[in-house]
């Protein structure tokens, strides 16, 4: 998120700050910010922007959009992706992109990060793998559901009307 010094105060801003120097935002300004600093990603997932897409409790749907690099999981607030449960650590896992492919690992949290039901140290992440940390449960996807089947079906498809043409072929020579 921004540090202070780099906020700026959005027009129409009557006052920008208070007695003693706090900053006083208005209820768009801080829908703004929130908006901003979220790690919500509303698009498709991809192999290149993969996401973690909760899959219990008040995360169920929602998205966490995952970037190059390295990326920080844990309950306190400087962390890249933040958990509010008391059952996830103030500093849980990390999750790297390494030479394309997303690997997890645990920082020694407490109650543990598991992989498709394995509690692990370190793991590659695959589409469909199940990740947890303590109680909240995500999905790492690299495609969208059903991607997959729409592809196999215009395979089948391509087949399909190749063999007619190989049966045509066959029957008019």
């Amino acid at each position: 998120m921004n540090s202070p010094a780099q906020i700026t105060v959005l027009p129409g801003s009557k006052r920008s700050a208070g007695p003693q120097g706090t900053r006083l935002f208005s209820a768009e300004e801080l829908r703004q910010f929130a908006r901003e600093a979220a790690p919500v990603l509303l698009g498709r997932a991809s192999a290149a922007s993969p996401v973690l897409e909760g899959a219990n409790g008040a995360l169920l749907g929602r998205r966490l959009s995952l970037r190059a690099g390295r990326q920080t999981i844990g309950r306190r607030g400087d962390n890249d992706i933040v958990l509010n449960d008391l059952s996830v650590s103030a500093s849980h896992a990390w999750i790297m992109n390494q030479q394309g492919h997303y690997v997890i690992m645990n920082t020694l949290s407490t109650n543990g990060t598991f992989v498709n039901g394995k509690r692990i140290h370190e793991a590659k992440l695959r589409h469909g793998d199940r990740v947890r940390f303590g109680q909240l449960e995500f999905t790492f996807l690299t495609r969208e559901r059903g991607a997959g089947a729409s592809r196999r079906r215009w395979l089948a498809l391509g087949a399909a009307v190749l063999l007619a043409a190989g049966i045509a072929a066959w029957w008019l020579a």
